[in-house]
């Protein structure tokens, strides 16, 4: 399972999404592959990083910045938002 579906699984994420309107599909957790590949992982059960969650919808591309808690073992994941950005979308 990735954070993407673990963070879904949670209702103020869900909230969250809904209130930029980015549906679940447009997003993307940077790094993701990087954090889960990490070899101290294995000897947590908890982990706590400061990540970047990308998202888009019809107005632009919104980086929300803040911290994921995640315990792998019991399949919960929190994102913690301390602030995000807005880049609007190019009409070329």
């Amino acid at each position: 399972m990735n954070i993407k579906e673990l963070l879904l699984n949670g209702q103020s994420f869900l909230a969250l999404l809904k209130e930029f309107a980015i549906e679940a599909k447009d997003i993307v957790i940077q790094d993701e592959n990087l954090i889960l590949a990490d070899q101290n992982l294995a000897h947590r059960e908890i982990g706590k990083e400061t990540i970047c969650i990308e998202g888009k919808n019809d107005k632009g591309i919104f980086n929300f910045f803040g911290t994921l808690h995640f315990n792998l073992l019991n399949k919960l994941a929190v994102f913690e938002m301390q602030g995000f950005e807005q880049v609007d979308l190019r009409t070329n």
